[in-house]
């Protein structure tokens, strides 16, 4: 076999080289993302009481007063059945000491305890192998009643239906954190999914746009649909994820981002507050 010389030895090391350097910016661009959120953002778990009403405010102001898919509500605070048996996850906005977007976990633990897409939209789930009916209730949960404040979104036509998705307004934040802010609702997705895996949950359904969940699956979170497009505030569609399927796309910046939140949150004390949560039923 012919020996190769110095310099053909090096010319065979250059696409080697070529790739570690690529390796090293995507390793940069990735750790970027993380640095950019944690820099302006963190999560939290509302445990509470008065960070419970915040969350409420803050989805009677999106849901009641700008989007109008609820009613307007005397307290100033949006609440439904599904908040006897919810969590709820916060995104804070250091510089402003503000919340800057709320997400609701709905957990059943009981039989008889329905999720929001069971009760509401049953009839558009046509997989009926991921029917949330065929699992145990402590395995099942809704992520639900995300909500951005509007002063935290560019535009109107920057919203889905029933939320928004987490761009913000460009006159009153700086240049440097528009590259974090359309995280927000990534943030609030990836915040719930820690909550849900550190408690054991291995199924989690959502209804949402399907122009949102295609820009998901931009960073890698490709729910699965499993049911077509019905009329529920808008043009949605049932949607399925799981750990496997969450872990399995997320682009490297995205994952060392989800596991940034899930290490933020699993040194929470998440039952700081043992208080009674009254506001399900004072909505009904």
């Amino acid at each position: 076999m012919m020996k190769l010389t110095p310099l053909f030895r090096a010319v065979e090391k250059v696409p080697k080289i070529g790739r570690f350097f690529a390796g090293v910016r995507k390793l940069r661009e990735a750790n970027q993302i993380c640095s950019h959120f944690s820099t302006y953002l963190g999560p939290m778990i509302a445990v509470t009481q008065e960070q419970k009403e915040q969350v409420f405010r803050i989805r009677h102001n999106v849901y009641c007063e700008e989007l109008s898919f609820e009613d307007i509500r005397e307290n100033g605070m949006e609440t439904d059945e599904f908040d006897e048996f919810s969590q709820y996850c916060l995104i804070h906005h250091s510089a402003s000491d503000r919340f800057a977007g709320t997400v609701r976990l709905v957990t059943p633990t009981n039989e008889g305890e329905l999720l929001p897409i069971e009760k509401y939209c049953l009839d558009s789930i046509t997989n009926q192998e991921l029917n949330p009916s065929n699992f145990d209730r402590n395995e099942v949960c809704e992520i639900s009643r995300l909500a951005v404040p509007h002063e935290f979104r560019r535009r109107q036509m920057d919203q889905f239906a029933g939320a928004a998705t987490g761009a913000i307004n460009t006159k009153t934040y700086s240049e440097n954190e528009l590259r974090c802010f359309p995280f927000i609702a990534v943030g609030l997705y990836f915040s719930a999914a820690a909550l849900a895996m550190q408690q054991g949950i291995k199924h989690a359904y959502v209804m949402m746009e399907p122009r949102l969940a295609r820009s998901m699956r931009f960073i890698g979170i490709k729910f699965e649909q499993i049911g077509p497009v019905v009329d529920y505030h808008g043009r949605r569609a049932p949607y399925y994820i799981n750990q496997k399927l969450l872990l399995k796309n997320l682009t490297p910046g995205f994952a060392i981002m989800l596991k940034h939140i899930q290490k933020s949150i699993d040194e929470m004390d998440i039952h700081a507050d043992n208080d009674e949560n009254t506001y399900g039923r004072e909505a009904n």
